[in-house]
C-alpha cells in the first residue's frame, strides 16, 4: 500500500489569496447551545495560521441533514459566533455559500479576514457532488484547503468535487489525522494491537476483517463479543447477540488463527438481570452466562488479561467501549483498560490512536481523552479508514502526477 501524496500548508504562501477552507462545523447542539467545542478548537490552528499569514479565509461546512432545503434552525450563524470566540477575532457570517451574496462577501474581504458561509447542505447539489456546485464554490477562491477529515468519506461538492478545480492542500488537522492513522496501521511500531467494542458484529465486519490482516492482537469486547461466544456454543443468556452472524463470527475466528492474529475474547463478564444502572450484578465465566442474565461489561480477569496484553504492545488502535459504560458500574472494565493504556502512553511505551462512535465519550468518561497519542473525532471517516476503504476527500487531495493507492 503506497503512502498518500498530498500538499500541506508548508508549501502554500497564503498572503493575499482567497482560501476556500472546508471545515467540519457540524458540532453537537443541545437546547440551542453548542455542547462540545472540540471540532472548532481543533480547526482553529489552521484558520489562525492562514489568517495570520495574510490569507483571506472562506470557511465552508455542512451542518446536520437539511437534505437540500433551507432550514433556519440548521443555519451556521450561531456556530460562526462560537468560532469567533475560539479564534479571538472577528468572523463574518455570510447567509449563503454560492451565488452573488457569497461572491460579494468574498470580494469585500481583506488580508487576514475570516468569513463563514452558510450550510452547504442547504443545496441538494452538495451531497450529489453536483459539478456545477463544485465549480461555483471553486469560483470563490484561489486555492482549496480541506481540514475536514471527518467528512472525507463523503464524495460531496465541498469535500471532493471542488478539489478538482483548485490547487488543493491538506489543513493542519487533516495532516495530523492522516499521520496518526498511518502511524497506527500503515507503518506501526510492532507489536500492534486493536481493541474493538460496540454492539454488533454486522456493523464492524469490514473493520474486523481488515484489522486481522494488519494487527498482531485483536481484542473484541462489548455486546459484539457475545456473538463470538455464542458462535462457539456457549450460552449467553439474555445478552444481546446476532443469531444470523454466528457463522460469520466463526469465519473471523478461523481467519485470525490462520493469519497468526491473537484474537482475545472475554474470559469473564459482569452480568445483570436488568438493563439499568444499579441493577444487581454477578461476575461469571464468559462461557457460562446464566439464562436470565445479560453480559454488561468485561469482568476483572478479562480486564487484567487485556492490561497484560497492552504491556506487550508498541501500538494500539481503539474503537468502541468494552461494556455499557454509560451505566455504572458497567464502566469499570473500559475505564481500567483505558487508564492502563493512557499510563503506558504517557510513559512513552505505547502509541495509542482511538476514535469512532462512542469511543471519544468512553475515553472522556475514563478521564484519559487527552492522555492518548491521538483521539479522532472523525466518526464515520475514522471507521472507514480502519476498514480499508477509499476516502474520496483524501484521494482528491492527491498531487497531480502522483498515483494514490486505495487505502
Amino acid at each position: 500500500m503506497a503512502t498518500l501524496s498530498y500538499n500541506t500548508l508548508d508549501s502554500l504562501d497564503p498572503r493575499g489569496k482567497k482560501i476556500l477552507l472546508r471545515a467540519d462545523l457540524n458540532v453537537p447542539v443541545r437546547d440551542g447551545a453548542i455542547s462540545d467545542l472540540t471540532r472548532i478548537e481543533r480547526l482553529a490552528p489552521t484558520i489562525k495560521e492562514l489568517a495570520d499569514k495574510g490569507g483571506r479565509v472562506i470557511v465552508v461546512s455542512h451542518f446536520d441533514r437539511p437534505k437540500g432545503k433551507v432550514i433556519p434552525e440548521l443555519s451556521l450563524a450561531p456556530v460562526s459566533e462560537a468560532l469567533a470566540k475560539v479564534l479571538g477575532k472577528k468572523v463574518t457570517f455570510v447567509p449563503d455559500c454560492v451565488g452573488k451574496i457569497a461572491q460579494d462577501a468574498v470580494a469585500a474581504m481583506h488580508d487576514g479576514d475570516v468569513i463563514v458561509l452558510e450550510n452547504t447542505r442547504f443545496y441538494a447539489g452538495e451531497e450529489k457532488n453536483d459539478p456545477e456546485m463544485a465549480k461555483s464554490l471553486a469560483a470563490l477562491a484561489d486555492v482549496y484547503v480541506n481540514d475536514a477529515f471527518s467528512a472525507a468519506h463523503r464524495a460531496h461538492a465541498s469535500t471532493e468535487g471542488v478539489a478538482h478545480h483548485l490547487p488543493s492542500f491538506a489543513g493542519r488537522l487533516m495532516e495530523i489525522e492522516l499521520s496518526a492513522l498511518e502511524t497506527a496501521l500503515e507503518n506501526p511500531e510492532r507489536p500492534v494491537g486493536a481493541i474493538v467494542g460496540g454492539a454488533k458484529v454486522s456493523t464492524k465486519l469490514d473493520l474486523l476483517n481488515n484489522l486481522i490482516e494488519k494487527v498482531d492482537m485483536l481484542a473484541v469486547g462489548g455486546a459484539m463479543a457475545n456473538t463470538f461466544l455464542a458462535a462457539q456454543g456457549y450460552p449467553v443468556g439474555k445478552s444481546l447477540k446476532e443469531e444470523d452472524m454466528l457463522d460469520t463470527a466463526r469465519e473471523i475466528m478461523a481467519n485470525a488463527k490462520a493469519r497468526g492474529c491473537d484474537l482475545v475474547l472475554p474470559v469473564d463478564v459482569i452480568v445483570a438481570s436488568d438493563f439499568m444502572a444499579g441493577a444487581p450484578t454477578e461476575t461469571v465465566d464468559a462461557t457460562a452466562i446464566p439464562a436470565d442474565w445479560m453480559a454488561m461489561d468485561i469482568g476483572p480477569k478479562t480486564t487484567a488479561l487485556l492490561i497484560e496484553k497492552l504491556s506487550g504492545l508498541k501500538t494500539l488502535v481503539w474503537n468502541g467501549p468494552l461494556g455499557v459504560f454509560e451505566l455504572p458500574p458497567f464502566d469499570e472494565g473500559t475505564n481500567a483498560v483505558a487508564q492502563a493504556a493512557a499510563k503506558l502512553t504517557q510513559a512513552g511505551k505505547l502509541k495509542t490512536v482511538a476514535g469512532g462512535g462512542d469511543t471519544v465519550s468512553a475515553l472522556r468518561h475514563a478521564g484519559v481523552l487527552h492522555k492518548m497519542s491521538y483521539v479522532s473525532t472523525a466518526g464515520g471517516a475514522f471507521l472507514e479508514w480502519l476498514e480499508g476503504k477509499i476516502l474520496p476527500g483524501v484521494i482528491a487531495l492527491g498531487e497531480a502526477g502522483h498515483e494514490v493507492a486505495p487505502l
